[in-house]
């Protein structure tokens, strides 16, 4: 160290540290950060949920194939959620223990189709699959909270 460095060293009593400026700046660029992780961090669980939605409405997906084979490719008969439980003992009918559910199990045209809902525990999005007389398979979504989690109305 130089002399007028060791000098102002001695003055100030060896106490270095920072400003109140320095210290504001950080604690701005904290609240900046927090400001943007935060939200996406709040969202994650509704993203979840969603998640374990979707999943439900794929397993009662084949649960109704299996419908169908045992019942000559015909989904005739399929009323209701319980049905496709027989099949499948994991798909839960009704809501509780935060768990997603089948809300409708339905045959369609005629027996040629049908549609399933399943329904998220704690956004309450409603995730639907459609399996129309033609073979083809349409998913859709219905956010019942806007920006709660990872259904945006439409396709899925």
């Amino acid at each position: 160290m130089t002399r007028s460095m060791r000098r102002a060293h001695d003055v100030r009593g060896g106490q270095d540290g920072f400003t109140l400026i320095e210290l504001l700046v950080v604690i701005l660029i904290i609240g900046i950060l927090a400001a943007i992780a935060i939200p996406t961090f709040l969202n994650q669980r509704g993203k979840a949920t969603d998640a374990t939605a979707k999943e439900m409405a794929r397993t009662g997906l084949q649960a109704a194939e299996t419908f169908a084979t045992d019942h000559n490719g015909a989904y005739t008969g399929l009323k209701s959620p319980s049905e496709l439980k027989e099949y499948e003992p994991a798909i839960q009918t009704s809501a509780g223990g935060g768990n997603a559910y089948l809300s409708v199990a339905e045959e369609r045209e005629s027996g040629e189709g049908y549609v399933i809902t399943a329904v998220a525990p704690s956004t309450g999005d409603k995730f639907t699959i459609t399996r129309l007389k033609n073979g083809e398979i349409k998913r859709t979504c219905k956010a019942e909270t806007a920006g709660s989690g990872g259904c945006e109305t439409g396709d899925w």
